[in-house]
């Protein structure tokens, strides 16, 4: 038998300050979140045209006070009360829990995983809040030129959940698929 070319590789389970630690930025993003809206809400009008609170950089950033009834793009901002209802704010529910739930059962995950799942979580809460407490719905308020791309001149309007959970969906799926690449790499599979 040749023991030379035998390799064993232990896995260890992530300790409870692993899974628990990335709570942190979960609670930091709503509450971030939170506070922004609300700054937003007291300082500037709820207007048709908006209001611009502030401007950065030319036109290119502004600060503005609008309410989304619907989901991302306004989806959905015409749909019947009920309707939206359970789609934004009872199906929203079951699918964080079913995330939590998932986070911590999975031994899988590595840290960095955990941390963007936990801030996608944050994120989905921020703007769950909102569709409970809010009548006008989710307050978005950070404003982008984007200058006609895809007949656009200006991005849809969004919060700081919204950009949370862009920006760690996307450090999430690249995680996945360096693992994925590197699991394959370590089989022998190109």
């Amino acid at each position: 038998m040749d023991t030379e070319n035998i390799t064993v590789e232990f896995k260890s389970k992530p300790t409870a300050s692993k899974k628990l630690l990335p709570l942190i930025l979960m609670a930091v993003v709503i509450i971030l979140d939170q506070v922004t809206k609300q700054l937003v809400v007291k300082n500037i009008p709820l207007t048709y045209p908006v209001t611009i609170g502030a401007q950065f950089f030319g036109d290119f950033l502004r600060i503005i006070h609008v309410c989304n009834p619907g989901i991302a793009f306004s989806i959905g901002e015409s749909w019947s009360l009920v309707a939206r209802a359970i789609l934004f704010r009872f199906v929203p529910i079951f699918v964080i829990i079913m995330v939590l739930i998932v986070y911590f059962r999975n031994e899988d995950f590595n840290q960095l995983q955990r941390w963007a799942i936990m801030g996608i979580a944050g994120g989905g809460t921020g703007n769950l809040i909102d569709r409970f407490f809010r009548k006008e719905g989710v307050v978005d308020f950070i404003d982008v030129k984007f200058y006609n791309i895809l007949g656009m001149e200006r991005w849809p309007t969004f919060n700081v959940a919204d950009a949370t959970v862009v920006v760690c969906g996307i450090i999430l799926v690249i995680s996945f698929l360096f693992t994925v690449k590197n699991s394959s790499q370590k089989k022998g599979i190109k």
